[in-house]
């Protein structure tokens, strides 16, 4: 004889409940989605180039011309001295000066999008560079008389 008096059984709830495929989907989707909208957002802004500056690039990377140069075309790009996008600039670095010294000239682009005329490659400005001391000087709008980047 069975007892007709034992309630059901109650479903699980929480982490290890039953889930449909559909719940399961809207789920992830719903993790996933604001997360992929936030990456995009924070690398159109230039936020993300930021972040990986301020964490990359330390007191060794003075002495690195490419580490510098990267730095550098972030720096130039987002303080205004220029309007053009990064990847519209070229950094020639001068290997005629001491190493603890340098001279870099920011040129403008002339390839794919880039707004220079073809086959002409102008010179923006210069900049000087005390790797020593860390400070930056640039000839932008006075050439051949330098003053800090702002």
């Amino acid at each position: 004889m069975t007892d007709t008096n034992t309630p059901a059984p109650k479903p699980k709830r929480g982490p290890f409940a039953q889930r449909t495929l559909r719940q399961h989907v809207l789920r992830r989707l719903a993790l996933v989605l604001p997360l992929t909208l936030l990456m995009i957002v924070l690398a159109k802004s230039g936020i993300l180039e930021r972040l990986v500056d301020r964490y990359t690039f330390s007191a060794q990377s003075w002495y690195d011309d490419t580490a510098l140069v990267q730095h550098l075309r972030l720096k130039v790009t987002q303080n205004g001295m220029t309007h053009d996008r990064p990847d519209c600039l070229l950094f020639v670095v001068n290997g005629n000066d001491q190493p603890t010294a340098s001279r870099i000239d920011v040129m403008e682009k002339s390839t794919g999008t880039c707004p220079a005329p073809k086959g002409e490659l102008p010179k923006l400005f210069t900049l000087k560079v005390d790797r020593m001391n860390r400070i930056v000087l640039s000839d932008q709008g006075s050439p051949g008389q330098f003053h800090p980047i702002p």
